[in-house]
């Protein structure tokens, strides 16, 4: 008899089985992978209807409350069990998957972004599952919440970026350089992305911290430079940053 789950109660004799509907070849089945009769009827209200599959998906780091994610995209055990190796939550997989997608190594920013993370821990993240939920009641497609959410953002920082469409690797960048989500996608639709413009200023000299006043004043990292010079201070920037703020009706920062 299986017992790996050495903290489930022992299975019940076989007629208790028989009373609750399972057919004798059924429970034994069941009895001898080390099941009790609720978590037999668990997997089986989930559509696992068999002991064999609740030992695979079981393996593969399912339970009785989170197998639907995986069965609804039509995936296998054995594909959980891929695309968890590989980094990817179980919401990513299912994503993806559903997408036409074979498990795959990430790419070096959604490593940098997924860093330190347990997998198939976002099953049992209620702090994750609350983001997720803020972001689909404001109407944000659930293709774009998930990276916001994967990323660790809560999901009321995570709202005016994924509504305005802008990446959640970038919005990382942007929000470390102190730039909010309408100043980001200003300087994106410039057509310069985050990664450009922190190199930009740094290579110029100008100090992090004034990065996104210079930048949403309107200046260059060049032009933010050679004003520093000249001896004007940051500040002057923030009054210029500030007279924006307003010039975009009916959009919050």
């Amino acid at each position: 008899m299986t017992t790996d789950h050495a903290d489930e109660p022992r299975p019940e004799p076989l007629h208790e089985w028989r009373r609750r509907g399972f057919t004798i070849a059924e429970a034994r089945q069941w009895i001898e992978d080390g099941f009790p009769i609720h978590t037999a009827e668990r997997w089986r209200g989930s559509g696992v209807y068999t002991a064999a599959e609740a030992r695979a998906w079981r393996t593969a780091g399912a339970t009785p409350f989170t197998v639907d994610l995986w069965l609804r995209a039509g995936m296998t055990p054995r594909d959980a069990v891929q695309w968890r190796e590989l980094g990817y939550s179980p919401e990513e997989a299912a994503d993806r998957h559903l997408a036409g997608e074979r498990p795959h190594p990430r790419g070096w920013l959604g490593r940098l972004l997924h860093r330190g993370e347990r997998p198939g821990g976002a099953f049992a993240d209620e702090e994750r599952s609350h983001s997720m939920r803020e972001l689909l009641r404001t109407g944000i497609p659930a293709g774009r919440a998930r990276p916001y959410v994967e990323a660790g953002w809560t999901g009321a920082d995570a709202v005016e970026w994924a509504k305005r469409g802008i990446e959640a690797g970038q919005a990382r960048v942007f929000e470390a350089l102190g730039l909010s989500a309408r100043e980001a996608e200003r300087v994106l639709s410039s057509g310069q992305d985050a990664i450009s413009l922190m190199t930009e200023f740094w290579r110029a000299g100008v100090p992090i911290e004034e990065v996104a006043a210079w930048r949403a004043a309107g200046f260059t990292g060049e032009e933010a430079a050679r004003m520093r010079a000249e001896g004007v201070g940051v500040e002057q920037a923030e009054v210029l940053r500030a007279l924006t703020e307003g010039d975009e009706p009916g959009r919050e920062a």
